[in-house]
């Protein structure tokens, strides 16, 4: 049997097998699913700065020339972007239809110089390094108040919508909010409070997805999971926007994102995956509803006609049976 969860954040449902006997091993994973390295020239490679448009922002090693080896992280725009921060903005409408101008700005975060090793793969210090450079783009983007919205997002493997082998992140800032968790508002303007904050309340009282909780942060796996092993980091003191987490927090915020990583990769045999940084909007008036945190979700199966024609998701793995196998792969790794 299974149950028909209510998505709070998206308003919608999800359809989730409850019983607690599927292994990952028995999901349908093909195997170009798999995040696997394609070897060849690589233009995020140290020494391929010249194949790339000029870094925009970058840590660097002392006595090193700008677009040239020596970096240790760097952003640069995103070469076969739609979007451009030297494009008016407009709008218009033509009968029903309507559209805008490609306004906004495409960002890569080249996380490291090495071709073959991914984020869980760093020790946390390196982990915080990349936090931090997410920060600071985030900021500097949102000092122009054309920009409403920030989407930081990382796609590692095929099945995720990976082009590059190479890790890195990618940041789009645009013109307009996207209205995907349009539930926050809804749930705010219904009760008076922050969906985030209660699901939080609710998890930690009764810790069937809980899955790890630090000083500063708290990990689940939420209630209506659209994905098999998809998994939140949460600040626990309400915070709207992830270019406010304070400094002091990022190590830990690092230290628990590997944690997650590395559990989630160790299960799941190194799957394709996202990893969304959802924040506040930018040079926006209202903005109370929201609470900045981290989905990661692993893609195991393709989604197909179900979710497509109906936007309900299917997910095999209950978010309980997948919190208590995170929490005890967590457990068993070296502090």
């Amino acid at each position: 049997m299974a149950e028909i969860r209510k998505d709070l954040l998206r308003d919608n449902w999800v359809v989730i097998a409850t019983q607690r006997a599927i292994r990952p091993t028995d999901l349908p994973v093909p195997s170009q699913g798999r995040a696997e390295k394609v070897q060849g020239f690589c233009p995020f490679c140290e020494g391929n700065e010249g194949f790339t448009p000029p870094e925009i922002m970058v840590n660097r090693k002392p006595g090193t020339e700008e677009n040239a080896p020596g970096w240790t992280i760097r952003t640069i725009p995103n070469k076969y972007t739609a979007f451009s921060l030297l494009t008016e903005f407009a709008t218009e409408s033509k009968g029903v239809y309507s559209y805008m101008t490609g306004f906004g700005a495409h960002e890569v975060v080249i996380e490291t110089p090495e071709h073959d090793v991914e984020l869980h793969q760093q020790p946390a210090e390196k982990i915080a390094e990349v936090i931090e450079m997410l920060k600071r783009r985030h900021l500097d983007l949102a000092q122009n108040e054309k920009i409403k919205y920030i989407q930081t997002y990382k796609n590692k493997g095929l099945f995720a919508g990976a082009s590059l082998g190479h890790s890195h992140m990618q940041i789009v800032a645009l013109p307009y909010v996207p209205d995907e968790l349009k539930g926050l508002r809804a749930y705010k303007q219904t009760t008076g409070n922050c969906l985030i904050c209660d699901i939080l309340k609710q998890d930690t009282q009764d810790p069937a997805r809980l899955v790890l909780e630090s000083e500063n942060f708290v990990v689940i796996c939420p209630y209506a999971s659209r994905f098999a092993y998809e998994t939140w980091i949460v600040p626990k003191k309400h915070a709207r926007n992830f270019g406010d987490v304070p400094a002091e927090h990022i190590p830990e915020l690092a230290g628990i994102m590997r944690k997650v990583l590395v559990s989630m990769v160790d299960i799941l045999n190194d799957p394709s995956y996202n990893l969304v940084i959802n924040t506040s909007p930018v040079n926006v008036e209202d903005v109370t509803e929201t609470h900045w945190f981290i989905e990661i979700f692993p893609r195991l199966i393709v989604q197909a006609g179900l979710e497509i024609a109906t936007g309900y998701y299917m997910n095999l793995i209950s978010p309980e049976w997948a919190a208590e196998t995170l929490k005890e792969k967590i457990s068993q790794l070296p502090d």
